[in-house]
């Protein structure tokens, strides 16, 4: 079991199998990309699969495919089913912006994948386009209906924007009505893909809330289940749910369960560390599976209590590579 200093069990890891993206959201990364790294310095599918082996050994029991884009990346479904046979992984799921994932949702269905966050700013065609500079929302919502008619949940993940999306607020709370998804609206992250820090927001999750407590004032707040990063609520009589991350106001870290994985390998203990240790390099350079593991349960025991506490002696990066 891996349990950090202070007394947080961790049971829940975020691999990124790639940085590299098919869209250009402005708040991820620059219009241009990033310089994506070569094939050499990506994890291989064998060395993703003997690490997260190791760590489900030491206790972690649900792991989210992340990127960039996963769907990217050659061969992922192949790495996914293998993901799938391991024992004592209870939970695999993934992130993905639905661009390429239509084709793929009955083999994720068949391996297991109970669950997908879908990323979606915006319901309107063109503030799509402005937001990911590529115009493909009629294939995300594509990928939604494919998802709901194979009985996979699906969370739509959005990012509010100052003057970007906030008139999608509602739109996207109208879509709980009829369909069964859980809406999650996330405040934006300093990593902007600009290369400027963002050091404040004008709409943090208060101001999201009372955004839609105006339309819904009946709106209930449900229990947050265990570990939970959002505030969850239902408005009656809808099929969905809501949630609200305060991810820049960084309210959750008391209860973080989780752990991430960059492409390159490095282990970040919280999103906001530089990273910690480099478990890419620990495989490569020889190392036995207990040694690699007792490196990174080190790194676990010297975890920062929070985000701010993180923040401090880390730069700001996109997005795309840290692994959302």
């Amino acid at each position: 079991m891996l349990i950090d200093n202070h007394g947080r069990k961790i049971n829940y890891l975020r691999l990124a199998v790639t940085d590299r993206c098919n869209l250009r959201c402005f708040y991820c990364m620059p219009e241009h990309g990033i310089d994506w790294l070569s094939r050499t310095d990506l994890m291989s599918y064998e060395e993703m699969l003997r690490i997260t082996t190791l760590l489900i050994d030491s206790g972690i029991s649900k792991i989210r495919i992340t990127g960039g884009e996963p769907f990217v990346r050659k061969d992922i479904m192949t790495f996914i089913a293998a993901l799938s046979k391991l024992s004592n992984l209870n939970e695999l799921t993934l992130t993905t912006n639905g661009v390429l994932t239509a084709p793929h949702i009955p083999e994720l269905k068949k391996y297991g994948v109970k669950s997908v966050n879908l990323s979606i700013d915006t319901l309107d065609r063109e503030r799509f386009y402005a937001i990911t500079r590529r115009d493909e929302l009629p294939a995300v919502m594509n990928t939604l209906q494919e998802l709901l008619s194979q009985g996979i949940a699906v969370k739509l993940n959005a990012v509010v924007m100052d003057g970007k999306n906030t008139q999608d607020i509602l739109p996207l709370v109208a879509l709980t009505k009829d369909m069964p998804v859980s809406v999650r609206f996330i405040e934006e992250m300093p990593f902007n893909g600009s290369g400027n820090a963002i050091t404040s927001f004008k709409w943090d999750y208060l101001k999201i809330l009372e955004t839609i407590k105006q339309s819904y004032p009946l709106i209930n707040k449900l229990p947050d289940p265990p570990y939970s990063t959002s505030y969850n609520y239902q408005i009656p009589g809808h099929k969905g749910n809501i949630g609200i991350i305060a991810a820049y106001t960084r309210s959750f870290c008391g209860t973080c369960n989780r752990i991430r994985i960059t492409p390159q390998g490095m282990l970040k203990t919280c999103l906001y560390d530089g990273g910690v240790l480099n478990v890419r390099d620990l495989i490569r350079s020889g190392n036995t599976n207990q040694q690699v593991i007792t490196q990174i349960t080190h790194a676990i025991h010297h975890r920062a209590k929070d985000g701010h506490e993180a923040e401090k002696n880390s730069a700001h990066e996109s997005m795309a590579a840290i692994g959302g």
